[in-house]
């Protein structure tokens, strides 16, 4: 299709309806009245709402689609919980076919998980559990001679042990799996997502650009390199930003992910102040070896998206940042000094965050940052403080939807009819729209013709009907990848 006329559109904010002509998968005009060109489709939206087409800024794509198709552990509220789900699927489980279970979080378990518990309900049924933030796992002693690990006791790995065996976790069949990422990517652009930034933990240019050649076609994607596939990227001529030759111009070359601290769940997140535990988490990649990865990739033209989590994190990759003279991201983004919240605009850092973990991890966050939760998830005070949010899911960590990190962003609250968390931390619904729309915070001639149709007006809407927000269409380069029934 090139070209389309969307008759009877409304901006949110905006006086009256207007028509926007796409061509050539742009924003080629916006007029308003009943002219309208002959020969041209038109799409009569009816007074309906039009949005630039909405990111997800961070997502495990691979992960996310297997996630979908996994034992679901996110209602178990003790060790023993997740035991007795997975005793009742292990009866009839395959032995030749590791079951796999997702969405734990041990951080709020009152009981402690051990080898001895998961082998009592598994037998010689290969399982393993992995937490919803990804940086741990739970496996029984038959899946540790199957994939020849050693864990203690407890039947954890974290961190690079527990990627490592995720990673292993997902050789399933190509066929199987792009099948499962093509299905959550239709899923995406009826929820109104036109791309994602995927930092899928592999080499990952080859398996999007086959996706690409057997029709996949709902998203853009940005596809994130790892500091270990940096050199093989820069011998092929990728930089961030560049469309990937194959892609169709879905596909371009995503950030320079780098890991340098773990998580919240796990404890692992490094931190200035101890954990009641004891320690102060991990500080996996030092400030010198991170400052030479900045410099090797400002110097070969990636963006570095450094993960960190914890504020003594933060404090690292924000230094790091002002050595190498370079901005970038930071991913998560999750306790901050507060001496450090103006540093982010002041370096031209990009916090790239994930409102709804706020919530999911309220609890934990409670227990292990106790008396200074005031600084986590700030997500208005980086807005305040010069910061450029980029907001997303972390998905499978988060549902794979941009609404609920919008309502999580706005409202700081759950529907379970707890109360707000912090709530002079939310943000506008302008600024949550404009950040989850790559600053895009209206529709403008020239843009791209990536857009989405809604049934409401996104900036007027009850707080509950936000998160559930009705998607009529969502449009890419000009064309449906989503129609709920408009063309």
């Amino acid at each position: 299709m090139t070209e389309l006329v969307l008759a009877g559109a409304r901006q949110p904010g905006a006086a009256g309806p207007v028509n926007l002509h796409l061509r050539y998968g742009a924003v080629a005009g916006i007029s308003s009245g009943g002219d309208l060109p002959a020969g041209v489709e038109v799409v009569d939206l009816d007074g309906r709402y039009v949005i630039p087409g909405l990111w997800d800024e961070h997502v495990h794509m691979t992960q996310w689609a297997l996630h979908t198709n996994r034992l679901d552990l996110s209602g178990a509220a003790t060790a023993g919980a997740a035991a007795a789900v997975v005793r009742s699927h292990a009866s009839a489980a395959d032995p030749s076919i590791t079951t796999v279970g997702v969405g734990f979080r041990d951080a709020l378990w009152p009981d402690v998980p051990t080898l001895e518990m998961l082998d009592a309900v598994t037998g010689n049924q290969p399982t393993v559990l992995i937490s919803h933030d990804l940086h741990c796992v739970w496996l029984n002693s038959a899946a540790a001679r199957r994939y020849s690990v050693e864990p203690d006791v407890s039947g954890l790995l974290r961190e690079e042990p527990a990627f490592a065996l995720t990673r292993e976790l997902g050789k399933l069949p190509d066929s199987v799996v792009d099948a499962w990422v093509l299905e959550s990517a239709r899923d995406a652009a009826a929820r109104g997502v036109v791309g994602v930034v995927d930092f899928e933990m592999t080499w990952n240019r080859e398996p999007w650009l086959r996706r690409i050649a057997d029709g996949f076609d709902a998203l853009r994607v940005d596809a994130g390199v790892y500091p270990e596939d940096l050199e093989r990227a820069v011998s092929l001529g990728m930089r961030t930003g560049q469309e990937v030759d194959g892609g169709s111009g879905l596909l371009r070359t995503g950030p320079l992910k780098v890991l340098i601290d773990g998580s919240l769940n796990t404890r692992t997140a490094y931190c200035v102040d101890p954990y009641p535990h004891g320690g102060h988490g991990l500080l996996t990649v030092s400030e010198e070896e991170l400052l030479g990865l900045l410099g090797r990739a400002g110097a070969a033209g990636f963006v570095p998206a450094v993960h960190a989590i914890g504020d003594a994190a933060n404090q690292v990759a924000l230094d790091a940042f002002e050595r190498a003279g370079i901005g970038g991201r930071i991913e998560h983004a999750q306790f901050i000094r507060i001496q450090d919240l103006p540093r982010f605009g002041q370096l031209g850092v990009t916090a790239s965050v994930q409102p709804v973990h706020a919530l999911d991890d309220r609890d934990a966050a409670e227990s292990n940052w106790p008396g200074r939760t005031d600084r986590a998830f700030p997500l208005r005070s980086l807005l305040h403080a010069g910061a450029t949010l980029a907001l997303g899911s972390d998905a499978p960590v988060a549902p794979l939807d941009p609404w609920a990190a919008i309502s999580s962003a706005t409202t700081r609250a759950r529907p379970d009819g707890r109360g707000p968390w912090h709530p002079a931390e939310a943000m506008t619904r302008q600024q949550a729209l404009t950040a989850s729309a790559r600053g895009r915070a209206g529709i403008r001639v020239g843009d791209p013709a990536d857009l989405t149709v809604l049934d409401a007006d996104p900036l007027t809407v009850p707080d509950a009907a936000l998160a559930i927000m009705p998607v009529a269409a969502t449009l890419l380069a000009g064309r449906f990848t989503f129609d709920g029934g408009l063309a």
